[in-house]
């Protein structure tokens, strides 16, 4: 309980900080705006491309064993039609 409270006295800290940090800054309202939605973006922009090669390397991995797999069922396949021929015999 102690740590929860912690973390939401640090998040109202930097929520309060970043409000006085724009009712101070230096340039117009508009202009901060800007800057805010362009940071933004670029963050975004950032998350969306980590994400892909994430997502990439997940897609790979499962391809590969798919593959896998399917080799290991189709000798799997092959050894059960020699031991049925070899019972057979």
């Amino acid at each position: 309980m102690k740590s929860a409270k912690v973390i939401f006295g640090i998040l109202i800290g930097i929520a309060g900080g970043t409000l006085l940090g724009l009712l101070f800054a230096p340039d117009k309202g508009s202009t901060t705006r800007k800057r805010i939605l362009d940071k933004g973006e670029d963050y975004a922009e950032g998350l969306k491309n980590k994400l892909e090669g994430v997502l990439d390397a997940v897609a790979d991995k499962y391809d590969t064993t798919w593959q896998n797999a399917q080799v290991g069922i189709n000798d799997g396949k092959e050894k059960m039609k020699a031991i049925k021929e070899d019972l057979k015999a």
